[in-house]
């Protein structure tokens, strides 16, 4: 192997197969274990993708009433891990404490260092699907001084998260927009948060220790916390007539725009067009066009000047702020979609587990004549 051939970030390296998820990146398409994810924004529901991405097959009706009903049932969360989260500064970012909660968990389950057992492993994978919403929520209450609200069992999950961290039962539309968001940001591949959580996987850890490493992954703003960085930006930048000049400035200095381009799609991410529908529709209807008109501005200079298309990240950023979740919420939403991913990517590696161990190739120096201590 020669050094020419080495890339620090993997780029192109095959570390295994899935049946979960393809990511196309030439063509523009995400597959879901067959199912193309246009199908699936349009006419799927979050839950019948977590049944697909555990089950590699859609439900039948009484499978997803008996699903729907099983994750409802498992929202409760520990009163140690609530009394955990009351301790946490107010101003801690909340993927923090998400990544912290989520470890907790697994002190409060007596069978979480069994990681071998595949029927266990998906067990505590819905009590995390179920409960990490609620985590969230928790946190999110407590810092603005409110009290904690009840999960209400007739209510799906996403519609679940809208009414325990704005307490009020949120309108079909809003519940459909997080709903799609859900489905849309659910797996995408070998990333680099479901890659981290397959190696903790492969050690025979534990599925809380699998997702808490996914987490700490995706808080990074190359990983998920890039869609924190679109809103960021937008403010930045102010005003429409700004982001020209904003653009050329970034260009000319070589500083990245958040949302723009992706690692694999060489052409537009196929996730994008139907958060951009969405985005537009939540601004005729809240009646604040600036923020999609600078990013429809933003992403037609990126595509005129440097051929790289709008990412997942970029319009998902203007829906959660155009339904006023705060921003630091952005990156822990996209956490609860792609635990369905997460945790269907560590089922699917305990099935013929095999311990994660790549080669390094050592680049150091070498026969170094070693010198007594007052030598130094």
């Amino acid at each position: 192997m020669t050094a020419e051939s080495i890339d620090k970030g993997m780029a192109g390296v095959v570390a295994a197969e899935t049946e979960l998820s393809d990511v196309r990146g030439d063509l523009g398409e995400l597959v879901y274990c067959g199912y193309n994810i246009n199908d699936l924004a349009e006419n799927a529901c979050f839950e019948e993708v977590i049944h697909l991405l555990h089950h590699k097959r859609l439900p039948t009706p009484d499978e997803l009433a008996a699903l729907k009903q099983d994750l409802a049932s498992r929202r409760e969360i520990p009163q140690g891990v609530i009394d955990l989260i009351r301790t946490i500064p107010d101003e801690a970012a909340p993927m923090h404490v998400l990544r912290t909660a989520v470890s907790a968990l697994g002190c409060y389950d007596a069978a979480a260092e069994t990681g071998e057992d595949i029927a266990l492993a998906r067990d505590k994978s819905l009590n995390l699907i179920a409960q990490i919403p609620v985590l969230i929520a928790t946190f999110h209450r407590y810092r603005q001084g409110k009290k904690l609200l009840a999960n209400d069992p007739t209510l799906g999950e996403a519609a679940n998260f809208l009414w325990l961290i704005n307490g009020e039962k949120p309108s079909a539309d809003m519940e459909r927009t997080i709903d799609v968001c859900y489905i849309l940001h659910a797996d995408h591949g070998f990333n680099a948060s479901t890659f981290s959580s397959r190696v903790t996987i492969a050690t025979l850890s534990d599925v809380y220790s699998a997702i808490t490493s996914a987490i700490g992954t995706l808080k990074g703003p190359l990983h998920g916390g890039a869609n924190e960085g679109v809103i960021k930006m937008l403010h930045e930048i102010g005003d429409l007539d700004k982001v020209d000049a904003y653009v050329e400035d970034c260009l000319t200095h070589k500083r990245k725009i958040m949302g723009i381009g992706h690692r694999v799609y060489t052409t537009l991410d196929p996730r994008a067009p139907h958060l951009k529908r969405m985005a537009q529709t939540l601004t005729k209807e809240l009646g604040e066009p600036k923020w999609i008109q600078m990013s429809e501005r933003i992403a037609e200079l990126m595509l005129e000047k440097k051929n790289l298309n709008a990412n997942v990240d970029f319009y998902s950023a203007t829906v959660y702020y155009s339904l006023g979740i705060p921003t630091d919420l952005f990156t822990p939403i996209f956490a609860i979609a792609r635990t369905a991913g997460w945790t269907a990517h560590v089922l699917e590696h305990l099935d013929g587990n095999r311990l994660i161990r790549p080669r390094a190739q050592y680049a150091g120096d070498d026969g170094k004549p070693w010198l007594a201590l007052a030598e130094r």
